[in-house]
């Protein structure tokens, strides 16, 4: 494993299924939480404080805990901070793009902190424009709708999924290219969005709402059905459904996967269980993520890993599987085809030595 550990590493790489309140790493976290405070909103004033707090029972945990931590930006200046730190654990890890999931609903309407879009954007341009400028990498922005604040006694709202479009389209200039929808689905069928994604569609914004991480695969049928899904995050209890893998296959659909991530969550129990290799095998477009990368212990280098050590693979299908991400980003064609092409120049040299 010695040599795929450093070919993974200095392989070039993209990610498109990664959530930025969910990348804040511990120490940044006590850091906010100190300037604001806060920390009385915590478990305790340490990182091994904050990494136990991280171990979860289940998904609603996690989702509480996801939100105690978006508590703490409170600021345009703490999203240019999270941003730029971004940036630099890209240069660590040598990630050309990110393509990050933005929750910007639970900023400015179910917390109370005062905070305005433009706040949110303002921050996440400056950080984002500084961490190219200082580590030559590419970000872009998912804004998704928190779909379980979407629903309350009287059913379904439609106000959480039109704000979260009015505030995705306000931030095309400023590096929105998704419009996505995540959550706890049970109970949030992604029938009762559609109205917001034919519109996102419309305006030009990729489709990519979470589907087959907590619920099976009719919650996929549902993303690609009635949301015209342009990539599914997470997906892979499409596994479930013959016919369903069918489609994705023919249609090509990319599937945004998170090994890590559906074991910490317990989609699946373990490692050995997980479907990635099969979809891959099967002939679906699959990409490899990290999703919340601290608060699973884990980063994109250590899912490639988990594919090399897991699942068997060598240098030139993690190389196969690597490029794929690049060629499903939703960056405008120009940027694409750069990336792309210097990562193909990297492979036509690299792979065939490391064999």
């Amino acid at each position: 494993m010695t040599n795929l550990t450093q070919f993974i590493q200095d392989m070039p790489k993209a990610e498109v299924h990664i959530h930025l309140e969910g990348a804040i790493q511990p120490e940044t976290v006590l850091k906010l939480a100190k300037h604001h405070h806060q920390l009385d909103k915590l478990p305790g004033d340490t990182v091994d404080a904050l990494r136990n707090w991280f171990t979860f029972t289940d998904f609603p945990h996690f989702v509480k805990i996801y939100v105690a931590i978006q508590d703490l930006l409170r600021t345009a200046a703490d999203f240019a901070l999270i941003a730029y730190e971004c940036g630099a654990d890209m240069a660590r890890q040598n990630i050309r793009y990110r393509e990050l999931t933005v929750t910007p609903y639970t900023h400015t309407d179910h917390q109370d902190k005062g905070l305005t879009i433009d706040d949110i954007l303002q921050g996440l341009e400056e950080g984002r424009q500084r961490a190219k400028e200082e580590f030559g990498v590419e970000m872009r922005w998912v804004f998704d709708v928190p779909r379980n604040l979407s629903f309350g006694d009287n059913g379904y709202s439609p106000y959480a999924a039109t704000r979260t479009l009015e505030f995705a389209l306000a931030g095309r200039d400023k590096g929105v290219v998704g419009f996505g929808l995540g959550g706890w689905e049970p109970g949030a069928p992604p029938r009762h969005f559609a109205h917001a994604f034919a519109a996102a569609k419309e305006a030009g914004l990729l489709c990519v709402p979470h589907a087959g991480e907590t619920l099976g695969a009719d919650s996929v049928w549902g993303a690609v059905n009635e949301l015209q899904a342009d990539r599914i995050g997470h997906g892979v209890r499409a596994i479930e459904d013959p016919e369903l893998l069918a489609l994705l296959k023919e249609r090509q659909i990319p599937l945004e996967i998170n090994p890590t991530s559906n074991i910490c969550l317990g989609v699946y129990r373990r490692l050995a269980e997980h479907p990635f290799p099969h979809l891959d095998r099967m002939g679906l477009l699959v990409t490899v993520n990290s999703d919340d990368p601290p608060l699973f212990n884990t980063d994109l280098s250590g899912e490639y890993a988990v594919l090399a050590t897991e699942f068997g693979y060598d240098a030139a299908n993690l190389a196969r599987v690597a490029r794929n991400a690049f060629a499903v980003a939703g960056l405008e064609a120009e940027t694409k085809q750069r990336l792309l092409s210097e990562f193909d120049a990297w492979a036509k040299q690299t792979v065939a030595a490391s064999t």
